[in-house]
């Protein structure tokens, strides 16, 4: 079953979170994909009440990298879990351009995660430059080694990668469906390399920039590709009931 992770970034007061979710429910079908919708800490329990039973996981869009103490303003892992999360973004590259995250900072963010019982989600890509000198692989290779490392590799079952183009987050620019493929080979084998050539079968990737109703079915039938990561397009509850409906 495919999976379609629903990131709302600083999107919707808890009232507009629980009227998408009102929306939402009697439209989807629950056979047709795996949903996570990444929704503001604010409404994070209040979604977890809502949702609770339907099959519908909650995640988080950040966490803190340190476990508690004297980070003012943070949310922190045992937090984000008792809210009631099953998941959270990590690396996702506003992230790492704005607030300059790098591979060590969202090393450390992975591995409280996982210690306390969070799935990971996390996001890699490239920008507009590195793609147009020919470095795609490279800067996808060196994001995620740098991210997965020190990981076992059971450990790997609990993290999915969102490859992300930067150039294509928000644009309604895309990757040619062979380059998407060929980059979600190219994630597959550093995980091979790194760990196994099972792990790099097992991994889930997912694909993630201006994913929308129009586009849906066709990345959805790109060869090793397990979903999708989607943006603006997941923040009307009737838009996005769509999406799930002509997902492959």
């Amino acid at each position: 079953m495919k999976k379609i992770v629903a990131n709302f970034k600083m999107n919707k007061t808890n009232n507009e979170v629980k009227d998408y979710i009102m929306k939402l429910l009697p439209k989807y079908e629950k056979d047709k994909a795996e949903i996570v919708l990444c929704v503001p800490f604010t409404a994070i329990t209040l979604s977890k009440f809502l949702l609770d039973g339907t099959g519908i996981n909650i995640g988080a869009q950040n966490i803190c990298d340190e476990d508690d103490g004297k980070s003012t303003g943070e949310i922190c892992g045992s937090m984000i879990k008792n809210c009631g999360a099953d998941y959270v973004i990590v690396g996702h590259s506003e992230r790492r351009v704005k607030f300059k995250e790098n591979g060590r900072i969202i090393n450390k963010k992975i591995k409280l995660a996982l210690k306390n019982r969070l799935k990971v989600i996390l996001c890699i890509g490239e920008t507009l430059a590195e793609k147009n000198t020919l470095k795609t692989n490279e800067v996808i290779k060196t994001q995620l080694e740098d991210a997965l490392k020190g990981l076992y590799e059971n450990e790997l079952d609990n993290i999915v990668i969102a490859y992300e183009p930067i150039w294509a987050i928000g644009t309604g620019k895309t990757p040619l469906a062979k380059e998407i493929e060929n980059t979600v080979k190219v994630i597959r084998k550093v995980v091979a390399d790194d760990f196994s050539d099972k792990a790099g079968e097992k991994i889930e990737v997912l694909y993630g920039g201006s994913v929308d109703v129009k586009n849906i079915a066709s990345f959805s039938k790109i060869k090793n590709i397990n979903g999708m990561l989607v943006g603006g397009a997941s923040l009307d509850a009737d838009n996005f009931s769509q999406i799930i409906k002509n997902i492959r």
